[in-house]
């Protein structure tokens, strides 16, 4: 293994909103092989707790249809608002593929509700540091009402599963700005020798 090559991925690694993708699609076999990625995310005890549901073709239309009517039954009259719901709406328009990601709790008692959302972020991290390496724009988002229990529903979960993001992932032309970190890392870090 190369530690520049990944090195350069993981600091080039960048979030591309939707608006900003091109419309051109991606192979449904370069989804799975970055859903083979995720798979590979560590876990504890072998939960293996990450799980996906693909909208592709047709289905990333409906999908923010879907999405957007959830928000609009469910947000109080007096906080909904119509930008965010057309925003909601149209999140898909240019976007190749949406993939809810969620956390299917396990029964093993000993492992922590904490734990299992860390493996599936880790999963996360996974899928998008191979959609940088492809060049796959993505956004990882938690947007619209993606933590509220009516998305839980439509996706099916049980009450104890999680929902963790949508991942949306497409092609773009736009220059996507290089990232900086705000905090040194001095002052994250703590040395005990």
């Amino acid at each position: 293994m190369n530690f520049e090559i990944i090195e350069n991925i993981i600091k080039n690694r960048r979030s591309c909103k939707p608006m900003l993708m091109n419309g051109k699609k991606i192979d449904d076999t370069v989804i799975n092989n970055l859903l083979q990625l995720a798979d590979w995310a560590p876990t504890h005890a072998h939960t293996e707790p990450w799980r996906f549901v693909v909208f592709s073709g047709n289905a990333v239309q409906q999908f923010c249809k879907d999405h957007a009517d959830l928000y609009k039954a469910n947000a109080p009259a007096e906080k909904f608002e119509t930008a965010k719901y057309e925003k909601i709406l149209h999140n898909g328009d240019n976007c190749s593929h949406i993939i809810a990601v969620y956390m299917k709790r396990g029964n093993n008692p000993k492992i922590t509700k904490v734990e299992e959302i860390c493996a599936v972020a880790a999963a996360v991290q996974n899928l998008l540091l191979g959609a940088a390496s492809l060049n796959i724009a993505a956004l990882w988002s938690t947007g619209g009402i993606t933590f509220h229990d009516a998305m839980k529903t439509f996706l099916g979960l049980q009450a104890e599963d999680q929902v963790i993001g949508l991942i949306y992932l497409g092609y773009t032309d736009s220059d996507i700005k290089k990232g900086s970190r705000i905090i040194p890392l001095e002052e994250k870090v703590v040395w005990k020798n």
